[in-house]
């Protein structure tokens, strides 16, 4: 009686294995009931078997437990892999396709965009022929790559014209020396209209007229450009270095005999160009500062007499064929305005 107990145990077990197996594989927990064992009085089992019945059920209990342990260790065992399959993987490899899902998306996202945004040009003339295959491209390549730098010539030649830098010192002392030959010279060019006006009415032309102050000796004579000749001083009648000269000899008291003559005053020329030179050679005194009787020289071409020196800064003259009318004229001039003087000499 005891071995079929154990074998409907085992048999029981077996079955269960199964059950939870199949469980396991589909995800639905059966409950296992353990078999219940048939209840006999024990008169019956006594009867039966002729042994004392007493120590029997504890054998078949402690049959049946071992019976089930190992049915249930079996299970276990059987249902490890499977249980690892369904449940340990499942998290990595989810990992796993969620990194691919992202490779593969940024992969191929990108490249879409890139296809989409091809330039026009990238496409050859040649019915969409690519450029990179082009002959055109091969030719423009190979001569870009046999272009080779050469280095320009190492000496730079730097040329510069030879000007010198003027300072705004020297440029405003050229400004104002432009702007007073630009007045001297409108001053002479109205003087000269006015004593061509004087002239054209007759004035200091008709014998015993003269301006006050003019005690030139020859007032009348003819001129140079009207066919005269020269005055008694070696010098043209009624220019500029006549009446200089005719002054000196009156302050030297020589009227009567001349003693300053153009033999012995500027013998290297009549023109008043060439006084100052003569008053070197001579070694006589020059100077920037007037004295009466001086010599007024000017570098356009005339001399004037030095009739005072007000102490102002300024200067009288009296002079002939100033503005070239040839007559008498008297005018007060800045001292700056003379280039220089030339002092009587002894």
């Amino acid at each position: 009686m005891r071995e079929q107990w154990a074998r409907e145990a085992a048999a029981q077990a077996a079955e269960d294995e199964t059950a939870t197996v199949g469980a396991l594989s589909t995800g639905v927990v059966v409950p296992v009931e353990r078999p219940s064992v048939p209840q006999q009085s024990s008169a019956a089992t006594s009867a039966d078997v002729g042994v004392d019945p007493a120590p029997a059920v504890p054998r078949a209990d402690a049959a049946l437990g071992r019976a089930m342990r190992d049915s249930v260790q079996r299970a276990a065992a059987a249902s490890a892999p499977l249980r690892r399959a369904l449940q340990g993987p499942r998290r990595p490899q989810a990992t796993r396709r969620t990194a691919m899902r992202s490779l593969v998306t940024f992969a191929v996202v990108p490249g879409l965009f890139l296809t989409a945004a091809l330039p026009a040009y990238a496409l050859g003339v040649d019915g969409g022929m690519d450029f990179a295959s082009s002959s055109s491209r091969a030719a423009s390549t190979a001569g870009a790559q046999s272009v080779k730098i050469t280095s320009f010539s190492p000496e730079v030649t730097i040329s510069s014209d030879g000007f010198t830098a003027v300072s705004s010192e020297e440029i405003q002392r050229l400004t104002l020396e432009a702007e007073r030959l630009a007045a001297e010279q409108a001053a002479a060019d109205a003087a000269a209209e006015a004593a061509s006006a004087r002239v054209r009415a007759g004035a200091n032309t008709t014998p015993g007229v003269r301006q006050e102050g003019d005690d030139y000796p020859w007032p009348w004579e003819l001129t140079d450009d009207q066919g005269g000749g020269l005055s008694p001083l070696g010098y043209y009648y009624r220019e500029c270095v006549d009446f200089v000269a005719w002054r000196l000899n009156r302050d030297a008291g020589a009227t009567g005999s001349f003693k300053w003559v153009w033999s012995n005053l500027t013998p290297g020329g009549g023109s008043a160009y060439n006084w100052a030179n003569a008053w070197n050679d001579h070694g006589w005194t020059t100077s920037y500062e007037p004295i009466t009787g001086a010599v007024a020289w000017f570098t356009g071409n005339h001399v004037a007499y030095v009739q005072s020196v007000p102490g102002d800064g300024t200067v009288v003259l009296e002079e002939y064929n100033w503005g070239n009318d040839h007559s008498y004229h008297r005018r007060t001039v800045p001292i700056g305005d003379v280039d220089l003087f030339l002092y009587p000499p002894p």
